[in-house]
């Protein structure tokens, strides 16, 4: 089965887990750094994380590499369509998000977001070597946070987050889709 066929079939049967997740992510090939360049749209890939549902409950677009030094880490959709960046440095990522009521993330988020929205780069890229592959990884300014890429397909990669502190075996998913030109601009 290739790639974006097994990555499907993983989206339409629901949470799988991190040990099926991590399986996947190896059998992924690199990717460099050239190959993010652009605006990509994101989805979880849920492996039951505690930050499982909460990007997308608060309209979480994707992320946006203009360059190796310029990254946007966290781009955001209003429910006018535009887009806009937000200031990782602002989330409390010690927070017990499985304890969050998700109902209670939108009209907290919709509260903060114009103080934590920014025009400025928060994040990086480098080649960087995870689970023994060296490969596109995004490194955000912040937090001791990484978000390594794998290839899925030309314009599909599959991401995992590694936060410092966190357990070896646990990452957050994600799969990000790249966005043709013309179809999104961001604010």
């Amino acid at each position: 089965m290739n790639p974006r066929t097994k990555l499907e079939k993983f989206l339409a049967e629901g949470p799988i887990s991190q040990t099926e997740a991590f399986q996947f992510f190896d059998q992924l090939e690199s990717i460099d750094l050239s190959f993010m360049i652009g605006l990509w749209k994101g989805r979880e890939f849920r492996t039951n994380h505690p930050m499982n549902g909460l990007l997308e409950s608060v309209n979480w677009f994707g992320k946006e590499f203009i360059d190796s030094e310029t990254v946007h880490p966290l781009v955001f959709q209003k429910n006018n369509g535009v887009l806009y960046k937000i200031n990782p440095g602002f989330i409390p990522l010690s927070l017990p998000f499985d304890k969050i009521p998700r109902s209670l993330v939108k009209p907290l988020f919709s509260a903060v977001s114009p103080f934590i929205a920014t025009e400025k780069d928060k994040a990086r890229m480098r080649m960087m070597e995870y689970r023994g592959v060296l490969s596109a990884t995004m490194i955000y300014d912040q937090h001791g946070m990484y978000d390594m890429f794998r290839k899925v397909d030309d314009h599909t990669v599959l991401g995992v987050m590694d936060l410092k502190g966190g357990k070896e075996e646990s990452g957050y998913f994600f799969v990000l889709e790249r966005v043709m030109k013309g179809k999104v601009g961001l604010s």
